[in-house]
């Protein structure tokens, strides 16, 4: 099956305790896109860069299977730039530098070739960008996944609700969750939001795992434990890219298959975190996700009789 991935590819400058970079790739649809590329092989990407994008960047992406068609290269104009600096716990941190450059004026155009992509990932942008995609596909697809923040939450909520009305698929954090639904519990503001629209919701709870929600269920899917997390920045658009990756290569989305796309998005940002950046991101072997993968079902799987 086709996958349509759209977000930012941009660059990213990142300190935390561990160290600090220099100027290197990210940006939400860069992480997605790479980390489907292991799961499925007919990936399509809508983005914007400037004209400072690297050329090898691109090829780096297209590397790993990823059709750029889609990607708008703005070569009078600079691509989004973001430096934040994480704290030592390195659940938080400070965004010091914001430059949205060629993402200011994003206008998403969709090529006849991805037209009939069977599922598509919103990876976060305005609400209203992350609208006109789903408006200008010509046939709807089987699914669609998105992603948001608190920032949109902020300023564009109107906008945002009815994104969010269109989607098959919510996927934010629990912080995110609660702001949206005005619910501190959980399950009360996955029931809230769900009554917005989406048939399915993913609150992510960073080191302490993921929850899947439908109308009728949940599951919880834990976090596996690392001995260190060098840089946090892009888990979540890797845990997306996963989940997505997985689904689309299986065509299955009934439930239980979302539990499964869950461990491996859980799998794939598990890579993520253990270099800066996309660095592990763009070497993985198939064996090295296939043992990731062991370690998921061994840390939850139990025998209990009653």
């Amino acid at each position: 099956m086709s996958l349509l991935v759209i977000g930012s590819v941009a660059f990213d400058a990142i300190e935390t305790p561990f160290g600090k970079t220099d100027k290197i790739i990210g940006g939400a649809a860069t992480y997605i896109a790479l980390s489907s590329s292991y799961l499925e092989d007919d990936i399509n990407l809508v983005a914007v860069v400037g004209g400072d994008f690297p050329k090898e960047d691109i090829k780096l992406l297209e590397s790993h299977g990823i059709d750029t068609e889609g990607l708008q290269i703005k070569e009078d104009e600079k691509s989004f730039f973001w430096s934040g600096k994480y704290h030592n716990d390195m659940n938080s941190r400070d965004t010091l530098i914001t430059e949205l450059n060629v993402l200011e004026n994003f206008d998403p155009v969709i090529p006849s070739s991805y037209q009939n992509s069977d599922y598509v990932m919103l990876g976060n942008l305005s609400p209203d960008v992350q609208r006109k995609v789903i408006e200008r596909m010509e046939s709807k697809p089987k699914l669609i996944a998105m992603d948001t923040m608190n920032f949109w939450m902020d300023i564009s909520k109107e906008s945002l609700d009815k994104t969010i009305a269109m989607v098959d698929v919510l996927i934010i954090n629990d912080e995110e969750a609660r702001q949206l639904s005005g619910e501190y519990a959980l399950v009360k503001a996955a029931k809230k939001i769900m009554a917005m629209g989406p048939q399915f919701l993913i609150i992510k709870k960073g080191e302490h795992g993921a929850l899947l929600f439908d109308s009728e269920s949940v599951y919880f899917c834990p976090a596996l434990p690392l001995e260190e997390v060098f840089d946090p920045t892009g888990a979540g658009d890797t845990f997306a890219g996963g989940f997505i990756g997985y689904l689309a290569s299986t065509d299955d989305i009934s439930f239980d298959n979302m539990k499964r796309a869950v461990i491996y998005g859980s799998a794939m940002a598990s890579f993520c975190v253990e270099k800066f950046g996309t660095e592990r991101l763009v070497n993985l072997d198939q064996s090295e996700i296939n043992s990731r993968i062991q370690q998921f079902i061994d840390l939850s799987q139990v025998q209990i009789s009653i």
